[in-house]
């Protein structure tokens, strides 16, 4: 929602910047003609400082352009650098899962490791990323390794079991959950 926010600010901004531009050169126009028609004689000072404003107010324009442009191309980047960042801890927090669920004598450790994997979840969350959700089996978040036999009572196309966590960062998948689903 920020990001649509700040996409509207930005066009309004354009939008103003457009008419501001335009406000300019139609006074600029307009000066010039009055010029003409108050001096019989054109004085060259006159036209040249009223072509170098013209000029300014283009540069001005073009670059408060550029700078609108750019910083349009960086917002749009920053998601896909995220996934790619993100995508390479993906596997230290797959062992963090396994350690966790791994069999331990020694307490002290294993409230060490959940405190190390909270705080991924917790950069993970400011991100923007989400771990897939694993109820019900759908192609677009999960990769099915295996099908199995329901249980009595049990649903098809539900998911058994989760092999390995996936990841999305709002509709785009990071990477998929691989399940076991029920036939």
């Amino acid at each position: 929602m920020n990001k649509n926010k700040e996409r509207e600010k930005e066009k309004e901004k354009e939008k103003e910047i457009i008419e501001e531009t335009e406000a300019i050169e139609e006074a600029a126009k307009a000066a010039e003609a009055n010029a003409e028609e108050a001096t019989e004689k054109p004085d060259p000072k006159d036209s040249e400082i009223a072509q170098l404003k013209e000029q300014l107010m283009r540069n001005m324009a073009e670059y408060d352009n550029y700078r609108k442009r750019t910083a349009k191309e960086k917002s749009e980047l920053m998601p896909d650098i995220t996934a790619r960042v993100v995508t390479d801890f993906l596997p230290i927090v797959d062992n963090f899962e396994r350690a966790l669920n791994a069999e331990c004598s020694d307490e002290n450790y294993k409230a060490g490791v959940k405190m190390i994997y909270d705080s991924f979840m917790e950069v993970f969350d400011k991100l923007g990323v989400e771990k897939v959700p694993t109820e019900d089996f759908d192609p677009g978040y999960h990769q099915a390794v295996q099908m199995v036999e329901p249980p009595e009572g049990q649903e098809s196309g539900k998911i058994a079991q989760v092999f390995q966590n996936g990841y999305k960062i709002g509709t785009k998948v990071l990477r998929f959950a691989m399940v076991t689903v029920y036939q």
